[in-house]
Protein backbone atom coordinates (compact mmCIF):
# COMPACT_ATOMS: atom_id res chain seq x y z
CA UNK A 1 0.00 0.00 0.00
CA UNK A 2 0.97 3.75 -1.24
CA UNK A 3 1.86 5.88 1.82
CA UNK A 4 -1.26 8.41 0.24
CA UNK A 5 -3.35 5.38 0.30
CA UNK A 6 -2.39 4.41 4.01
CA UNK A 7 -5.64 4.36 5.92
CA UNK A 8 -6.44 5.55 9.43
CA UNK A 9 -7.50 3.10 12.32
CA UNK A 10 -9.87 5.09 14.93
CA UNK A 11 -10.05 3.37 18.34
CA UNK A 12 -12.56 4.80 20.75
CA UNK A 13 -14.19 3.86 23.83
CA UNK A 14 -15.02 5.49 26.91
CA UNK A 15 -12.77 5.94 30.07
CA UNK A 16 -11.21 2.87 31.11
CA UNK A 17 -12.90 0.33 28.79
CA UNK A 18 -8.63 -0.94 27.85
CA UNK A 19 -8.21 1.12 24.36
CA UNK A 20 -4.80 2.23 25.60
CA UNK A 21 -3.52 -1.47 26.16
CA UNK A 22 -5.55 -2.47 22.88
CA UNK A 23 -3.45 0.35 20.80
CA UNK A 24 0.00 -1.08 21.91
CA UNK A 25 -0.92 -4.60 21.31
CA UNK A 26 -2.24 -3.58 18.17
CA UNK A 27 0.65 -1.03 17.12
CA UNK A 28 3.06 -4.03 17.43
CA UNK A 29 1.81 -6.33 15.98
CA UNK A 30 0.36 -4.15 13.56
CA UNK A 31 3.72 -2.12 12.87
CA UNK A 32 1.78 0.64 13.46
CA UNK A 33 2.29 3.93 15.69
CA UNK A 34 -0.03 5.71 17.99
CA UNK A 35 -1.77 9.27 18.03
CA UNK A 36 -3.68 10.35 21.33
CA UNK A 37 -6.68 11.44 20.70
CA UNK A 38 -7.29 12.65 24.54
CA UNK A 39 -7.82 16.82 25.29
CA UNK A 40 -5.69 16.85 28.29
CA UNK A 41 -3.29 13.95 27.60
CA UNK A 42 -1.47 17.20 25.48
CA UNK A 43 -0.45 19.08 28.57
CA UNK A 44 2.73 18.43 30.41
CA UNK A 45 2.71 17.62 33.61
CA UNK A 46 -0.49 15.96 33.70
CA UNK A 47 0.51 12.65 34.02
CA UNK A 48 -1.32 10.42 36.74
CA UNK A 49 -5.11 12.01 36.31
CA UNK A 50 -5.25 11.24 32.49
CA UNK A 51 -3.75 7.98 32.42
CA UNK A 52 -0.68 9.11 30.17
CA UNK A 53 0.96 6.16 28.53
CA UNK A 54 4.31 5.54 30.63
CA UNK A 55 7.86 5.96 29.57
CA UNK A 56 8.13 2.12 29.46
CA UNK A 57 4.87 2.23 27.14
CA UNK A 58 6.27 4.93 24.90
CA UNK A 59 9.60 3.17 24.67
CA UNK A 60 7.17 0.59 23.14
CA UNK A 61 5.32 2.02 20.34
CA UNK A 62 5.86 5.61 19.04
CA UNK A 63 2.88 7.72 20.20
CA UNK A 64 2.29 11.37 19.06
CA UNK A 65 0.18 14.24 20.67
CA UNK A 66 1.20 13.78 24.33
CA UNK A 67 3.53 16.28 26.27
CA UNK A 68 3.08 18.95 23.23
CA UNK A 69 1.79 21.94 25.16
CA UNK A 70 1.96 23.85 29.25
CA UNK A 71 -1.07 23.53 30.93
CA UNK A 72 -1.46 27.62 30.90
CA UNK A 73 -1.82 27.11 27.19
CA UNK A 74 -5.37 26.07 26.04
CA UNK A 75 -5.78 23.50 23.72
CA UNK A 76 -8.32 23.39 21.14
CA UNK A 77 -10.33 21.42 18.33
CA UNK A 78 -8.58 23.25 15.48
CA UNK A 79 -5.22 22.76 17.52
CA UNK A 80 -5.61 18.93 17.39
CA UNK A 81 -6.84 18.85 13.66
CA UNK A 82 -3.67 20.28 12.23
CA UNK A 83 -1.73 18.37 14.79
CA UNK A 84 -3.02 14.98 14.21
CA UNK A 85 -2.71 15.45 10.50
CA UNK A 86 0.90 16.30 10.54
CA UNK A 87 1.32 12.95 12.88
CA UNK A 88 -0.98 10.91 10.74
CA UNK A 89 1.13 12.04 7.48
CA UNK A 90 4.39 11.47 9.10
CA UNK A 91 3.56 7.84 10.14
CA UNK A 92 2.20 6.87 6.80
CA UNK A 93 4.94 8.47 5.00
CA UNK A 94 7.72 6.26 6.86
CA UNK A 95 5.32 2.97 5.95
CA UNK A 96 3.60 2.78 9.19
CA UNK A 97 -0.03 2.38 10.49
CA UNK A 98 -1.50 5.35 12.29
CA UNK A 99 -3.46 4.34 15.01
CA UNK A 100 -5.75 7.08 16.60
CA UNK A 101 -6.93 6.62 20.08
CA UNK A 102 -8.68 8.20 22.94
CA UNK A 103 -11.62 9.24 24.15
CA UNK A 104 -12.18 13.18 23.13
CA UNK A 105 -14.97 12.27 20.99
CA UNK A 106 -15.30 15.88 20.21
CA UNK A 107 -12.28 15.47 18.10
CA UNK A 108 -12.59 11.93 16.40
CA UNK A 109 -15.54 14.29 14.75
CA UNK A 110 -13.44 17.39 13.60
CA UNK A 111 -11.38 14.47 11.98
CA UNK A 112 -14.39 12.37 10.30
CA UNK A 113 -16.40 15.48 9.67
CA UNK A 114 -14.29 19.07 9.61
CA UNK A 115 -14.53 21.90 11.39
CA UNK A 116 -16.52 24.92 10.37
CA UNK A 117 -14.44 28.32 9.92
CA UNK A 118 -14.63 29.80 13.47
CA UNK A 119 -12.68 32.71 14.61
CA UNK A 120 -9.44 31.87 16.92
CA UNK A 121 -9.68 32.02 20.84
CA UNK A 122 -9.37 35.67 21.73
CA UNK A 123 -7.48 36.13 25.42
CA UNK A 124 -9.09 39.43 26.74
CA UNK A 125 -12.45 38.81 25.56
CA UNK A 126 -12.63 35.43 26.82
CA UNK A 127 -11.33 37.12 29.98
CA UNK A 128 -14.12 40.00 30.58
CA UNK A 129 -16.90 36.82 29.14
CA UNK A 130 -15.16 34.92 32.70
CA UNK A 131 -15.62 37.47 34.70
CA UNK A 132 -18.76 38.37 33.32
CA UNK A 133 -20.17 34.85 34.09
CA UNK A 134 -18.70 34.53 37.47
CA UNK A 135 -20.47 37.93 38.12
CA UNK A 136 -23.85 37.65 36.51
CA UNK A 137 -24.16 33.86 36.70
CA UNK A 138 -23.88 31.70 33.06
CA UNK A 139 -26.95 31.05 33.14
CA UNK A 140 -27.73 34.59 32.35
CA UNK A 141 -24.95 34.36 29.99
CA UNK A 142 -27.13 31.56 28.37
CA UNK A 143 -30.19 33.72 27.88
CA UNK A 144 -28.37 36.31 25.85
CA UNK A 145 -27.20 33.45 23.49
CA UNK A 146 -30.68 32.68 23.13
CA UNK A 147 -31.08 36.11 21.81
CA UNK A 148 -28.18 35.91 19.24
CA UNK A 149 -28.92 32.31 18.54
CA UNK A 150 -31.17 30.23 19.68
CA UNK A 151 -30.52 27.13 17.12
CA UNK A 152 -26.62 27.43 19.53
CA UNK A 153 -28.16 27.84 22.96
CA UNK A 154 -30.70 24.75 22.43
CA UNK A 155 -27.41 23.00 22.05
CA UNK A 156 -25.42 24.36 25.04
CA UNK A 157 -26.66 23.87 29.01
CA UNK A 158 -27.09 27.17 30.65
CA UNK A 159 -24.67 24.93 33.28
CA UNK A 160 -22.04 24.69 30.59
CA UNK A 161 -19.80 27.76 31.18
CA UNK A 162 -17.20 26.67 28.23
CA UNK A 163 -19.24 26.25 25.58
CA UNK A 164 -21.87 29.53 26.46
CA UNK A 165 -18.45 31.62 26.85
CA UNK A 166 -17.32 29.89 23.45
CA UNK A 167 -20.20 30.86 21.54
CA UNK A 168 -20.54 34.28 22.64
CA UNK A 169 -16.79 34.51 21.84
CA UNK A 170 -18.06 34.02 18.27
CA UNK A 171 -20.69 35.75 17.70
CA UNK A 172 -18.62 39.18 19.09
CA UNK A 173 -15.82 38.21 17.09
CA UNK A 174 -17.89 37.36 14.00
CA UNK A 175 -20.78 39.25 14.17
CA UNK A 176 -22.76 35.87 12.91
CA UNK A 177 -24.56 33.32 15.32
CA UNK A 178 -22.51 30.37 15.77
CA UNK A 179 -24.67 27.89 14.20
CA UNK A 180 -25.00 30.01 11.28
CA UNK A 181 -20.99 29.47 10.60
CA UNK A 182 -21.04 26.18 11.20
CA UNK A 183 -23.87 25.81 8.30
CA UNK A 184 -21.44 26.90 5.91
CA UNK A 185 -18.91 24.11 5.49
CA UNK A 186 -16.44 22.32 6.91
CA UNK A 187 -12.55 21.99 6.61
CA UNK A 188 -9.96 19.36 7.28
CA UNK A 189 -11.84 16.39 7.10
CA UNK A 190 -9.63 13.25 6.90
CA UNK A 191 -9.72 11.79 3.07
CA UNK A 192 -7.76 8.64 3.70
CA UNK A 193 -9.36 4.94 4.22
CA UNK A 194 -10.86 5.12 7.36
CA UNK A 195 -11.27 1.98 9.90
CA UNK A 196 -13.65 3.24 12.76
CA UNK A 197 -13.76 0.77 15.41
CA UNK A 198 -15.60 1.20 19.06
CA UNK A 199 -15.11 -0.75 22.72
CA UNK A 200 -18.63 -0.61 24.01
CA UNK A 201 -19.13 -2.50 27.95
CA UNK A 202 -22.39 -4.53 27.46
CA UNK A 203 -22.18 -4.51 31.36
CA UNK A 204 -22.18 -1.04 32.55
CA UNK A 205 -20.87 -2.76 36.05
CA UNK A 206 -17.95 -3.75 34.68
CA UNK A 207 -17.39 -0.66 33.74
CA UNK A 208 -18.07 1.08 36.69
CA UNK A 209 -15.61 -1.64 38.40
CA UNK A 210 -12.92 -0.53 36.04
CA UNK A 211 -13.20 3.03 36.72
CA UNK A 212 -13.35 2.99 40.55
CA UNK A 213 -10.40 0.68 40.16
CA UNK A 214 -8.13 3.08 38.18
CA UNK A 215 -9.31 6.33 39.82
CA UNK A 216 -8.33 4.71 42.92
CA UNK A 217 -4.92 3.83 41.77
CA UNK A 218 -4.57 7.48 40.68
CA UNK A 219 -4.65 8.68 44.24
CA UNK A 220 -2.65 5.93 45.27
CA UNK A 221 0.08 6.86 42.76
CA UNK A 222 -0.26 10.22 43.88
CA UNK A 223 -2.86 12.45 42.13
CA UNK A 224 -3.12 15.18 44.80
CA UNK A 225 0.62 15.60 44.82
CA UNK A 226 0.61 16.16 41.11
CA UNK A 227 -2.14 18.65 41.12
CA UNK A 228 -0.61 20.71 44.18
CA UNK A 229 2.78 20.53 42.00
CA UNK A 230 0.85 22.16 38.91
CA UNK A 231 -0.66 24.99 41.61
CA UNK A 232 2.69 25.52 43.04
CA UNK A 233 3.72 26.64 39.57
CA UNK A 234 1.12 29.79 39.72
CA UNK A 235 -1.30 27.78 36.91
CA UNK A 236 -4.97 29.15 37.43
CA UNK A 237 -7.23 26.21 38.67
CA UNK A 238 -9.63 27.94 36.15
CA UNK A 239 -7.67 26.65 33.32
CA UNK A 240 -9.56 23.95 30.92
CA UNK A 241 -6.59 21.07 32.16
CA UNK A 242 -7.62 22.12 35.49
CA UNK A 243 -11.17 21.31 35.35
CA UNK A 244 -11.01 18.09 33.50
CA UNK A 245 -12.53 15.28 35.70
CA UNK A 246 -10.07 13.80 38.51
CA UNK A 247 -8.32 17.53 38.63
CA UNK A 248 -11.12 19.33 39.42
CA UNK A 249 -12.02 17.76 42.17
CA UNK A 250 -8.05 17.58 43.63
CA UNK A 251 -8.23 21.40 43.19
CA UNK A 252 -11.27 21.66 45.26
CA UNK A 253 -9.65 19.04 47.95
CA UNK A 254 -6.53 21.65 47.84
CA UNK A 255 -8.54 24.69 48.09
CA UNK A 256 -10.72 23.58 51.22
CA UNK A 257 -13.93 23.54 49.41
CA UNK A 258 -14.05 19.72 49.31
CA UNK A 259 -12.86 17.17 52.19
CA UNK A 260 -10.14 14.93 51.68
CA UNK A 261 -12.18 11.93 52.39
CA UNK A 262 -14.93 12.43 49.75
CA UNK A 263 -12.42 13.02 46.86
CA UNK A 264 -12.17 9.13 45.92
CA UNK A 265 -16.38 8.86 45.69
CA UNK A 266 -16.57 12.50 43.66
CA UNK A 267 -13.67 11.39 41.11
CA UNK A 268 -14.99 8.29 40.32
CA UNK A 269 -18.63 9.13 40.31
CA UNK A 270 -16.81 12.83 37.92
CA UNK A 271 -15.58 9.76 35.54
CA UNK A 272 -18.39 7.63 35.49
CA UNK A 273 -20.54 10.76 34.04
CA UNK A 274 -17.54 11.38 31.68
CA UNK A 275 -17.94 7.86 30.42
CA UNK A 276 -21.80 8.44 30.02
CA UNK A 277 -21.12 11.12 27.76
CA UNK A 278 -18.44 9.18 25.79
CA UNK A 279 -21.35 6.69 25.71
CA UNK A 280 -23.62 8.56 24.46
CA UNK A 281 -21.37 10.12 21.10
CA UNK A 282 -20.88 6.30 20.38
CA UNK A 283 -24.56 5.35 20.31
CA UNK A 284 -25.27 8.27 18.19
CA UNK A 285 -22.17 7.48 15.45
CA UNK A 286 -23.11 5.22 12.01
CA UNK A 287 -20.44 3.29 10.36
CA UNK A 288 -18.91 2.39 13.77
CA UNK A 289 -17.94 -1.61 14.38
CA UNK A 290 -18.64 -1.91 18.22
CA UNK A 291 -16.79 -4.58 20.40
CA UNK A 292 -17.83 -5.65 24.31
CA UNK A 293 -13.88 -5.37 25.94
CA UNK A 294 -16.16 -7.19 28.78
CA UNK A 295 -16.76 -10.28 26.50
CA UNK A 296 -14.81 -13.41 26.06
CA UNK A 297 -13.05 -13.31 22.46
CA UNK A 298 -13.61 -9.68 21.79
CA UNK A 299 -9.83 -8.57 21.39
CA UNK A 300 -9.15 -11.87 18.40
CA UNK A 301 -12.72 -10.75 16.87
CA UNK A 302 -11.81 -7.31 16.86
CA UNK A 303 -8.38 -7.84 15.00
CA UNK A 304 -9.50 -10.75 12.98
CA UNK A 305 -12.01 -7.44 11.61
CA UNK A 306 -9.29 -4.89 11.70
CA UNK A 307 -7.16 -7.27 9.71
CA UNK A 308 -9.35 -8.32 7.38
CA UNK A 309 -10.13 -4.70 6.52
CA UNK A 310 -6.78 -3.91 5.95
CA UNK A 311 -6.33 -6.55 3.41
CA UNK A 312 -9.58 -5.45 1.20
CA UNK A 313 -7.92 -2.08 1.10
CA UNK A 314 -4.48 -3.18 -0.03
CA UNK A 315 -6.30 -5.45 -2.80
CA UNK A 316 -8.90 -2.21 -3.61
Amino acid sequence: MTPDRTPVVLIKGPTAAGKSGLALRLAEALAGEIVSVDACQVYRGLDLGTAKPTREERARVPHHLIDIREPDRPYSAADFLADAHAAIEDIARRGRLPLLVGGTMLYFRALQEGLSPLPPADPGLRARLAEEGARRGWPALHRRLAEVDPAAAARIRPTDPQRIQRALEIWELAGEPPSALQARGRAGRLRRPVISLALVPADRQWLHGRIAERFRAMLAAGLVEEVRGLLARGLDPALPALRSVGYRQAVAVLAGRLPAGELEARGIYATRQLAKRQLTWLRAESGLVRFDPGAAGWEGALRAHLERRLEALVKA
